[in-house]
C-alpha cells in the first residue's frame, strides 16, 4: 500500500465508518417532520447547523473523505463512454432514439447506498443531466427525461430517497456548461469546439444565432435547478461541470444569479464548478491531476478569470474526482478487463486526502443500470480493508 496511505489517515478516514458500513444492509425510515430537524447526513452537526446550515455542510463535507460518483444516461446504452455523441458526431434525433431504449431495469438505489456504506462512503453524485441532455429525472420544461421513457422511473427522486434513508450525503452532477440537445446553448463556431458536435450542416434544432439567445437556456437551467432543490428533499450539494465550457465564454453565464438560486432554495447545499468559475464556490473538483485548466485557454481574459477561480479555491478543502476505468466517466464496454483493484483506490485516496481532498471516485453503471461487478467487488474489498485497519 502507498506510504501516503498510512494507518494514521485510515483510522482518520474510518472514524464513525464502521457504524455506517454495519448498518448498510437495513433501510432507515424517514424521519418525521419534527424529529427530523436538519438533513440526515448531518446528524451529529446540530449545533453548528442551527447558527450556520452551510458552515455545517462544509463541516461534514471536510470529515467525509469519500465518497461515490456515477455517469448514467443513454450514452451508457451504446459503452462508449459518455462524450459518444460528440465524439462519433451522432446526429441529434439519432440520438434521442435512444430514449425508446432506456429502460434503467436494475437500478437499484438501495444496492447502490448498501455499495457505498459498505466501501466507507459517505455522499453519493449521479449524472441528473449530462452533456448530452437527457435527464434522470422528472422535468416540467420538456418530455427527454427517465419518466418519459419507457423506464418510467424518476431515478433522481429514488436515490434521494435511498440517501437520505441512509444518512449519505447526496450531490446532483449537472451539465450547466455543455448542452448537446438544447437548441440555445451556444455554437462551436461561438468559442468552445465542444460546444456541440461538429456536424456538416446544424440541426434544425439548434437555434442559438447571438448571445442574447443564451438567456433561453440559462432560464430553463434555473427552471431545472429549482425543480431539483425543490422536490427530492435535502440536497448536499449541486456539483456543475464542464468548466472549459464556461471558461471559453464566461460572460454568457450569470453565475452569482445561479448561486444565489441555489442557495436560496436550500440554505445548506454546496456548490461546486470544477477548479472554479468565481471563485466562490464551496469547494474545487478538478479530475485526477488536483489543478487548474487555465493553461488550455488560449484568451488571455479568459485564462485570468481560470487562474483567479482557481487561487481563491485551491486552498479549502476540495475533493478530486477519479473513475474506476482508464479514462472515460460513462461505461465503455472495451475497458470491461481494466478497472482499477482496490490497491489503486486506496492510493489514490490516501493521496487525495494527503492533500487536504475528498475524494470522488467513479463508476458507469451498464445499460440494464447494474453496477460493474468488478466494480463492485473493489469498493466492498476497500470497505473491508478501512474497517480492518480501524
Amino acid at each position: 500500500m502507498n506510504n501516503a496511505f498510512d494507518r494514521r489517515h485510515l483510522l482518520k478516514l474510518t472514524a464513525g465508518a464502521v457504524v455506517s458500513a454495519a448498518g448498510a444492509g437495513c433501510l432507515e425510515t424517514t424521519r418525521s417532520s419534527s424529529e427530523n430537524i436538519i438533513p440526515s447526513y448531518l446528524t451529529g452537526y446540530e449545533d453548528l447547523y442551527a447558527q450556520d446550515p452551510r458552515a455545517a455542510a462544509r463541516a461534514w463535507f471536510a470529515d467525509a473523505k469519500f465518497g461515490l460518483f456515477m455517469h448514467y444516461g443513454l450514452y451508457s446504452l451504446l459503452g462508449r463512454g459518455e462524450w459518444v455523441m460528440l465524439r462519433e458526431t451522432i446526429p441529434v434525433d439519432e440520438y434521442t432514439k435512444l430514449k425508446a431504449k432506456f429502460t434503467a431495469e436494475s437500478f437499484d438505489p438501495d444496492f447502490i447506498t448498501d455499495m457505498a456504506l459498505a466501501a466507507g462512503m459517505k455522499y453519493v453524485n449521479i449524472t441528473s443531466r449530462h452533456h448530452d441532455g437527457f435527464c434522470l429525472f422528472e422535468t416540467k420544461q420538456h418530455d427527454y427525461h427517465s419518466m418519459a421513457a419507457p423506464a418510467r422511473r424518476d431515478l433522481i427522486g429514488e436515490l434521494a430517497q435511498a440517501c437520505n434513508n441512509k444518512e449519505l450525503g447526496f450531490f446532483l452532477y449537472y451539465s450547466y456548461a455543455a448542452d448537446w440537445w438544447h437548441p440555445y446553448f451556444y455554437a462551436r463556431e461561438a468559442g468552445w469546439s465542444n460546444a456541440r458536435p461538429a456536424y456538416k450542416t446544424p440541426p434544425s434544432q439548434y437555434k442559438w444565432r447571438k448571445d442574447e439567445d443564451f438567456r433561453i437556456y440559462v432560464d430553463y437551467v434555473h427552471a431545472q435547478l429549482r425543480e431539483l432543490l425543490t422536490k427530492y428533499g435535502p440536497i448536499a450539494g449541486i456539483w456543475f461541470d464542464p468548466i472549459m465550457g464556461f471558461y471559453n465564454r464566461p460572460a454568457l453565464f450569470p453565475m452569482e444569479e445561479t448561486y444565489a438560486l441555489v442557495r436560496s432554495l436550500q440554505p445548506q447545499v454546496l456548490i461546486s464548478f470544477k477548479q472554479g468559475a468565481t471563485g466562490t464556490e464551496d469547494f474545487a473538483a478538478p479530475e485526477r491531476s488536483g489543478h487548474s485548466l487555465s493553461s488550455r485557454l488560449k484568451n488571455p481574459e479568459h485564462r485570468k478569470v481560470a487562474e483567479h477561480a482557481w487561487q481563491q479555491n485551491k486552498d479549502k478543502h476540495n475533493e478530486i474526482c477519479d473513475t474506476l476505468q482508464p479514462r472515460v466517466w460513462g461505461y465503455k464496454k472495451a475497458d470491461d478487463e481494466n478497472h482499477l483493484d482496490a490497491d489503486e483506490v486506496l492510493k489514490r485516496l490516501g493521496a487525495a486526502n494527503e492533500r487536504n481532498c475528498n475524494l470522488l471516485m467513479n463508476t458507469g453503471p451498464l445499460p440494464d443500470g447494474t453496477i460493474h461487478p468488478v466494480d463492485v467487488k473493489t469498493l466492498r474489498e476497500v470497505g473491508r480493508r478501512l474497517r480492518a485497519l480501524a
